[in-house]
């Protein structure tokens, strides 16, 4: 039997599982640094490129908008291919691209450098969550998919600060130096270390898009883009909101969202829980604690402790809700779970992009300090289509 004709994974056991799971949350690290790593860069980057802050943040908003395209057709053309050399040819792409930044002579040049590697990421998020979720027991799976994601996690707790800490040191050039080098040692150690896991026969495109025409799915994927929308508003401009609002200094920006990323641990983790009982249920519990997090921003920035508080559920609620809407919208369906997953990819990346575009266009406006209360109030926006999402996954078929 060849390697095309094997079926679908199988359980792996724990040990490879777990080998399996921490290499695609390494290279998740890598990947979601290099999405979110603008966060922290875009202060020093407007000045360095003579652009406004807003103008910066629409590399953001490109990022996000090319996974949100690209992600669904890419996806389901390479799904079928070799996992670990899939894996490594987008970590190749992404060390290339952040070469390119680190080159780049104007934000022109950086669009592109920003563009290329936002084609692979939803193939990555979209392949990597369903061979996490296919090494186990579909009682385990959601608790898997949160393993992957605490690449996530480590990103926003190490890589964004620590870039943005580097920046301060060696420039914002320098940063992306860092991790184009790191990319190409991961694409190395995905070849060497990640477990053999079984192809996936090539699945035609339009039986895969069937799940386009089911109800509960597409409500699913709306849910998501309102998500991630209010979750950008204000995290897209949080380093400027830190300097600007609650005037920490400059270099110590970065120690601040190392904070956010720190506690965004413990949300991960309880994610990942609340997750395996229900996810609409705790899409619901997440928002609630999301709007109060951004919206007691401005208000507690006075004050580094009340600050912290703010900053912890906020930070709780953020990295909690990426596992818990990539499982939702990956149960919704019975079939084309790799399509599913990086649709939802594209649906969190097109709320990414808004929630740049709606917090560019504010801060002129209104002022940075109102980003938390404009975000507050699209995600009650989302809490409000949650009962409505729940009624169609009733409805819909059992999977």
């Amino acid at each position: 039997m060849t390697a095309v004709e094997r079926p679908p994974v199988g359980f792996a056991t724990d040990r490879r599982a777990t080998l399996g799971t921490l290499v695609l949350a390494a290279s998740a690290f890598l990947i979601v640094t290099t999405e979110f790593l603008m966060v922290g860069l875009l202060p020093g980057l407007a000045r360095d490129l003579d652009v406004s802050i807003s103008t910066a943040g629409q590399l953001i908003t490109l990022f996000a908008f090319t996974v949100m395209l690209a992600g669904p057709p890419l996806t389901a053309a390479l799904a079928h291919l070799d996992r670990r050399k899939l894996f490594a040819a987008i970590l190749a792409l992404f060390a290339a691209s952040n070469a390119l930044a680190a080159l780049a002579p104007n934000i022109g040049v950086l669009a592109v450098a920003r563009f290329l590697p936002a084609l692979a990421l939803p193939v990555f998020w979209g392949t990597a969550s369903e061979t996490a979720a296919s090494m186990v027991s579909p009682d385990r799976q959601g608790q898997a998919v949160a393993r992957v994601y605490l690449g996530i996690s480590a990103a926003l707790l190490l890589g964004i600060p620590l870039g943005t800490l580097a920046a301060d040191a060696i420039g914002w050039r320098g940063a992306f130096w860092i991790l184009s080098a790191a990319s190409a040692a991961m694409a190395f150690a995905v070849l060497i270390w990640m477990p053999a896991v079984a192809r996936l026969p090539r699945v035609d495109l339009r039986q895969q898009a069937r799940i386009f025409r089911e109800p509960n799915f597409l409500a699913n994927v709306a849910l998501s883009i309102m998500v991630f929308t209010a979750m950008f508003i204000a995290y897209t401009y949080l380093a400027d909101m830190l300097e600007r609002t609650a005037g920490v200094a400059t270099a110590d920006v970065g120690w601040w969202l190392m904070g956010f990323g720190a506690i965004g641990l413990l949300g991960n983790w309880l994610g990942g829980r609340a997750v395996r009982h229900s996810p609409i249920k705790a899409t619901a519990l997440f928002l609630v604690l999301l709007a109060m997090g951004m919206a007691a921003f401005s208000p507690l920035a006075a004050a580094p402790v009340t600050l912290w508080g703010a900053l912890a559920l906020w930070g709780i609620a953020n990295t909690a809700l990426y596992p818990i809407c990539q499982v939702r919208v990956m149960h919704s369906v019975a079939h084309s779970q790799a399509l599913a997953g990086t649709t939802n990819v594209s649906a969190a990346n097109a709320g990414i992009g808004l929630g740049a575009l709606l917090g560019g266009l504010v801060i002129p406006t209104f002022g940075v300090s109102t980003l938390g209360y404009v975000a507050a109030g699209v995600a009650l926006l989302a809490l409000l289509c949650v009962p409505a999402v729940a009624r169609l996954q009733r409805q819909a078929p059992s999977a």
